[in-house]
C-alpha cells in the first residue's frame, strides 16, 4: 500500500542482507579496516560477511541480528577465544580488537529500530563442515574436550560475562505457547517435556561447578578444512556442565549414522573422561536441545526461517512426542 514503510520483517532475505550492509560497514570502520569488498556469506540466526581489505587481509564481520548478547557476553566470548587460541591446539578464529581495545562494535541499525553488536574476527578457510563423518566426529570430540579443559580454569575477564544454562531454554523467553497450528495434545507434549528436561537440569546443575560451553558445536559452526577442524561461532557460549556440549553434540548426529556418535565419544575420551550421566537423564538433555531450537525458531526476524515457524513447531513435537514414548531422542523421521 502506498505510503506504508514495510519492517525489517517484511522483508525478504535479500533486502534483510542490504539492510544490515550499512551496519556492517561502520562496524568495518570502527575497527579501522578500510574495506575493498564486502559478500553476505550467511543469514541466518546472525549475519556474517566475508570482508576483504584494502591491505590484503580477510575477515569474517558478524552482525548479531537475532543474538541475545550483551556487550558484556561480548567480551568474555571474544577473550575466551583469544585464550583458546592462546593455550590450545583447536583452531579458532582469531577475533580482532578495535583501535580503542573493544571486543565488539554497537552499530545503530535503523531497519530494526536498535543497535546491534558486531564482532570481527580473521578469516577461517575451509567450507563449514555441515554433516560430519567419522573423523570430523572424532576430531569434533578431541576438540570439545581440549576445550572444556581448558575453561576449567579460565575466568570470565573484568567487564565479561556470560549467561549460566541451567534450565533447558538457556535463559531465553519461553515463547513455545506461541507456535502457531498447534493442537491441545500438541501443546500437552511440549509441556511434559518442558517439565521433564527443567527437573533434570534443575537436579544436575544443583551445587555443581560450572564452566564456560561452546553450547552449539554443530557441524553449521565448524569448518573441516585440509584434515583438521575449526571451531567458530561463540555466541552462544554460557556456564553450565560439560555434558551439556556434549549433548548438544549428540543432537546434531541423531538420525544419522551412529559411528558417528561412537566417534564423538571416543575422540573426546582421548583428552578427558566423556562426562558421566545417566542415560535417561542424558536423552533429556539431548531433547532439550529440541525445546530450545523450536523456540527460538518462534523470535526469528530472519525471513527465511520465520516462513519455518508453523512447520518446525509441527516437527519440534513430533520429535519430542517420539521421546517420552520411547526414553530415546532421535532426529529421523519415524
Amino acid at each position: 500500500m502506498a505510503g506504508v514503510t514495510a519492517t525489517y520483517d517484511d522483508l525478504d532475505d535479500a533486502q534483510q542482507i542490504e539492510a544490515l550492509r550499512p551496519v556492517a560497514l561502520a562496524a568495518a570502520a570502527d575497527f579501522g579496516l578500510e574495506v575493498a569488498r564486502l559478500e553476505p556469506v550467511l543469514h541466518a540466526y546472525n549475519t556474517t560477511f566475508a570482508l576483504d581489505a584494502r591491505d590484503g587481509r580477510r575477515f569474517a564481520v558478524r552482525v548479531g541480528t537475532n543474538s541475545k548478547s550483551t556487550v558484556a557476553h561480548a567480551i568474555a566470548q571474544q577473550s575466551w577465544i583469544a585464550a583458546i587460541a592462546a593455550e590450545t591446539d583447536v583452531l579458532v578464529p582469531t577475533p580482532l580488537r578495535t583501535p580503542g581495545g573493544r571486543w565488539c562494535a554497537e552499530v545503530p541499525a535503523p531497519a530494526l529500530g536498535r543497535s546491534l553488536l558486531v564482532t570481527v574476527a580473521a578469516w577461517l578457510e575451509g567450507p563449514d563442515a555441515d554433516e560430519l563423518d567419522v573423523p570430523a566426529a572424532h576430531a569434533l570430540g578431541r576438540a570439545m574436550a581440549t576445550l572444556h579443559r581448558q575453561a576449567e580454569h579460565w575466568r570470565v575477564p573484568d567487564g565479561g560475562a556470560l549467561p549460566v544454562f541451567d534450565e533447558p531454554l538457556f535463559g531465553d523467553d519461553d515463547v513455545l505457547d506461541a507456535a502457531p497450528g498447534l493442537e491441545a495434545a500438541d501443546r500437552a507434549v511440549l509441556d511434559e517435556a518442558r517439565e521433564r528436561a527443567s527437573e533434570v537440569f534443575r537436579r544436575l546443575h544443583d551445587g555443581a561447578r560450572l564452566r564456560p560451553l561452546h553450547a552449539d558445536l554443530h557441524g553449521g559452526n565448524l569448518k573441516w578444512h585440509e584434515g583438521r577442524l575449526a571451531v567458530f561461532d561463540f555466541d552462544d557460549a554460557g556456564l553450565g556442565l560439560p555434558v551439556v556440549d556434549l549433548a548438544v553434540s549428540t543432537f546434531s548426529l541423531r538420525g544419522e549414522d551412529p559411528a558417528l556418535e561412537a566417534a564423538l565419544r571416543a575422540g573426546y575420551a582421548e583428552v578427558a573422561d566423556v562426562p558421566e550421566v545417566d542415560e535417561a537423564d542424558f536423552e533429556a538433555i539431548v531433547a532439550a536441545r529440541q525445546l530450545l531450537l523450536g523456540n527460538a525458531m518462534l523470535a526469528m526476524s530472519t525471513a527465511e526461517l520465520r516462513a519455518q515457524r508453523a512447520a518446525y513447531a509441527q516437527t519440534t513435537v513430533r520429535r519430542l512426542r517420539r521421546w517420552l514414548e520411547t526414553g530415546r531422542f532421535t532426529r529421523a523421521d519415524a
